[in-house]
């Protein structure tokens, strides 16, 4: 009985790739997900097993990596149809037929400075603080035993980053340490964030404008996040808490969790190029978790640890 091979493609699937531009103070970024998939004139590799007609899935990894930094990314669109045209046109012995791209694009907004007004009045804009759009889920505890209530608000996968401004070195190191140590780096987390309140509705208490309560304290946590020069990701997460704390009266106990999204460097010297700081691997796993709880003194902290 004769076998027919079927419709096939190859290709390395979600390369997740950030792109930071930094010929101004005003940093543009572009976070994507980028898969590559590649048809052609495959029947051998599959048939007979010889890859003299196979270009390595690596290698259209690398390919992403080397264009977002030749070539910039204006667009995801203009992106994919730089990188489908190249696979198609360049690749040695016209052996892909057709190549598809497929990006995912994750939108930052802007951090706003506070006390930095812009000319025309509104607030200034961070050039290198940015915060992730659209992922966002606001949270709320209550329980009330018949006599108190105790209010826990928060907020989880606020994603953040800082371009710069951060640093990570002068730690400890062991015959197992190979960490680098970083004097620019990005600084990228996604924040679970959970506040107590003073607010236990005994003797006639009155409540707290909920709604005002949790945009400021989301603003606090995000312009603390923006104006510390981090040395760590800890010191970081005590400025955020402490932050709160110096500024909203009505919350106790701030607890925050605070998972590193690594930002690598790529090598991109095999391919004659330099990497000023500008094209990254960004990993998802795994992660440093950093986590604390910064509260009032003499205030017992009633926020569970998760």
């Amino acid at each position: 009985m004769t076998h027919v091979l079927g419709q096939n493609q190859y290709g390395k699937a979600e390369n997740r790739i950030v792109r930071v531009r930094r010929d101004s103070t005003r940093h543009e970024i572009k976070d994507l997900n980028v898969s590559v998939s590649l048809r052609g004139d495959f029947e051998d590799v599959h048939r007979t097993g010889s890859n003299a007609n196979c270009l390595p899935t690596d290698s259209t990894k690398n390919t992403v990596y080397a264009f977002a930094k030749q070539h910039g990314i204006e667009s995801a669109e203009g992106f994919a149809a730089l990188l489908a045209r190249h696979f198609v046109e360049n690749t040695e012995r016209g052996v892909v037929r057709s190549a598809r791209i497929r990006i995912e694009e994750y939108a930052w907004n802007r951090i706003p400075v506070a006390n930095s007004p812009s000319p025309s009045g509104s607030s200034a804009e961070s050039g290198h603080s940015f915060v992730r759009a659209g992922q966002e889920v606001r949270t709320t505890e209550v329980v009330y035993d018949g006599e108190r209530f105790r209010v826990i608000s928060g907020l989880r996968d606020l994603v953040v980053m800082n371009t710069t401004d951060s640093e990570f070195w002068g730690y400890l190191k062991d015959r197992y340490t190979t960490l680098q140590e970083a004097y620019d780096r990005i600084l990228a987390t996604q924040v679970t964030a959970r506040w107590a309140f003073g607010f236990d509705g005994r003797d006639g208490q009155e409540q707290p404008g909920w709604n005002d309560s949790y945009q400021e304290v989301r603003r606090h946590l995000l312009e603390a996040f923006a104006d510390t020069y981090s040395y760590s990701l800890q010191q970081t997460l005590h400025a955020m808490g402490t932050r709160v704390l110096d500024h909203r009266a009505e919350v106790d106990e701030v607890r925050l969790e605070l998972p590193n999204k690594h930002h690598f460097l790529v090598d991109l010297a095999p391919f004659g190029l330099k990497n000023e700081n500008e094209v990254y691997f960004a990993a998802d796993r795994m992660y440093g978790l950093i986590e604390g709880t910064v509260h009032r003194e003499g205030v017992t902290p009633v926020i569970p640890v998760s």
